[in-house]
């Protein structure tokens, strides 16, 4: 008789984490595979999206305003601007500080969300995150060195592989903040308690039921009161203000994947009448759900 094992226990902030990737449609693309030798720098401007940068041989020290301190980079170790802040890459700590001749390599990108719905996400975020080599058991280290294969293969497909790869660099990052410094409100801090994240999980599950905040105070296990209060302490807004962005959010990933009319999105999302739902998603979006639909149709710009 076989018995099969659940190596994984789903976590309801793990599955509300993955839904808000999807719907902010995470992207994530490899830019450069930048190498150099002796006294460089290295300028990256302010940007709309993320950078990061993954060291593959040598030291690379990253300063910026927004840190405290120049960065000192080993190989393996993982640094993320989730703002897009300016920074400089660079061969010393200081631009006094002389260096060896000493070669340099590492994998550049960029990590793209899809609509301004992220912002809350990344305004949760500090201004660099940092992740060593040896963190998370050692996993880091196995991703960069997938990374530093594919790109000195060149190969068909390369390109493509690295996108994918640099993906779950995010999220490795994002887990990494969380362990270290624990949010102590907003989005994260509601993904790591066990009684909201619950809550969150049902909404982003399920977000065209008749949800009340009664009926998402009884998934919590809290008084309506009591998770009214906690809900709006941590995400700075109540609850159905929260449900009904996300509704709007879900709303614009499926129109824009050009597979579901207006009407339909509509009533899945939980609206009586179309006209009620065109209302809310141009209240939330500042356009209409008709301009989303073009879009995928058209592939007109993301942003209007």
């Amino acid at each position: 008789m076989s018995e099969t094992l659940d190596l994984f226990v789903p976590d309801p902030g793990e599955s509300v984490l993955q839904s808000l990737l999807n719907a902010y449609q995470l992207r994530a693309r490899v830019t450069d595979r930048f190498e150099a030798c002796g006294h460089w720098d290295e300028p990256a401007p302010d940007a709309p999206f993320a950078w990061f940068h993954v060291v593959e041989q040598g030291i690379c020290h990253i300063r910026s305003t927004s840190l405290d301190a120049p960065l000192r980079m080993a190989p393996g170790d993982l640094v993320v601007f989730p703002g897009g802040a300016a920074h400089h890459l660079c061969s010393a700590p200081t631009p006094e500080d002389e260096q060896p001749d000493a070669r340099v390599v590492m994998i550049c990108g960029e990590f793209h969300f899809d609509g301004p719905a992220a912002a809350g996400l990344m305004r949760a975020l500090p201004a660099a995150i940092t992740v060593r080599a040896d963190a998370d058991g050692g996993r880091l280290a196995a991703l960069a060195s997938l990374l530093r294969g594919e790109a000195e293969a060149q190969q068909f497909g390369s390109r493509a592989v690295l996108d994918k790869l640099s993906d779950a660099l995010f999220v490795i990052a994002l887990r990494d903040h969380l362990r270290q410094a624990p949010p102590q409100g907003g989005l994260l801090a509601a993904l790591t308690d066990p009684r909201l994240s619950t809550a969150l999980a049902a909404i982003h599950e399920h977000p065209g039921s008749d949800w009340t905040v009664q009926a998402l105070a009884d998934k919590a296990l809290l008084s309506r009161a009591a998770f009214a209060q906690r809900f709006h302490d941590l995400l700075g807004e109540p609850p159905m203000r929260y449900l009904l962005r996300w509704r709007m959010t879900t709303a614009l990933a499926r129109l824009r994947e050009g597979r579901c009319s207006v009407a339909q999105v509509a009533g899945d999302l939980g609206f009586e009448t179309e006209a009620a739902f065109r209302r809310a998603f141009k209240r939330i979006h500042g356009f209409g759900p008709g301009l989303a639909r073009r879009e995928a149709r058209h592939e007109f710009p993301r942003t209007p």
